[in-house]
């Protein structure tokens, strides 16, 4: 009978991180409510949906960059209460996505819509070119 045992590498690392941070250590994140963003093809429209619950049309920035729209949103809140210790408090929340547009997006044309919290924005595609059929021929008997 053998006494040899599998050495697991990662066993030494897990033991580590609980050593370390403790074993809650990704429960800070659970709370974390990270913004969704889907970006599909409707017809000839590139849409892209940004979910930014709490944040108004003043805090949103889209731009094109090169060949990718960039849509940026900050939020800043401040709140100061002469009642409480502390002088000032202030509370921020950013969102950031770069989503890199085809060659046939129309980006003279973009419109973009932010109602209940979800941003909208249509990029409308040119349509592609239809496919250049090709004639199949056959050698002639003589």
């Amino acid at each position: 009978m053998s006494n040899l045992i599998r050495w697991d590498p990662f066993a030494e690392l897990n033991s580590l991180q609980k050593q370390f941070f403790g074993d809650d250590f990704m429960s800070s994140f659970k709370g974390v409510n990270i913004p969704t963003t889907d970006v599909y093809t409707k017809g000839n429209l590139l849409q892209v949906e940004a979910h930014l619950p709490n944040f108004e049309q003043k805090d949103v920035d889209i731009q094109i960059d090169g060949n990718a729209l960039v849509i940026n949103a900050e939020r800043h809140e401040k709140e100061e209460d002469k009642d409480k210790k502390y002088v000032i408090r202030e509370s921020s929340s950013s969102f950031y996505r770069r989503v890199a547009l085809p060659e046939r997006a129309d980006t003279d044309k973009i419109s973009a819509h932010l109602d209940d919290g979800v941003l909208k924005v249509n990029i409308p595609l040119e349509p592609l070119p239809e496919p250049k059929k090709i004639t199949v021929k056959s050698k002639q008997k003589k």
